[in-house]
């Protein structure tokens, strides 16, 4: 499902935010503040099966992380269904969603390094340095819009 924050119930605001920790917090051990502000102008891309969320991606208009790109954020597949097929999904219907909405606008993501292959296999191309990002290595990747 595609919602704004205000489409969001309290129930699926809480599962956002439960897994979100659950994974970027307690699993990857890293102490950084994950309510950043960004989620009130985010859509928020969310598989769900029946009431446990499965996958979620928020999306940003541009000039919101990156100043000429918009930009797919906190990218995430549930512990228990990793591997099962539900993070291509939920990246093709992010990226469908950012060329609808801002179709000139290049992709932007923040991608922990191990994953530069999988987000390759959907055109995206990492560009500068790795960087750390909450104690984790990253690189930025983008995919080009239709200019």
């Amino acid at each position: 499902t595609l919602s704004s924050f205000a489409e969001l119930s309290n129930f699926q605001l809480y599962e956002i935010l439960r897994l979100r920790s659950e994974v970027f917090v307690v699993e990857q051990d890293c102490v950084y503040q994950d309510l950043d502000g960004l989620d009130q102008s985010s859509l928020h891309v969310c598989h769900w099966d029946g009431d446990k969320l499965l996958a979620y991606t928020r999306l940003l208009a541009p000039g919101t992380d990156f100043e000429d790109a918009s930009a797919i954020g906190r990218i995430i597949t549930c512990p228990s269904v990793r591997r099962k097929g539900y993070g291509r999904p939920i990246i093709q219907a992010s990226i469908a969603e950012c060329q609808r909405r801002w179709p000139t606008a290049s992709i932007k993501l923040h991608a922990q390094t191990y994953l530069l292959e999988f987000y390759g296999t959907f055109g995206f191309k990492p560009f500068g340095e790795e960087f750390l990002e909450d104690g984790l290595p990253h690189f930025f990747m983008e995919k080009p819009g239709s200019h």
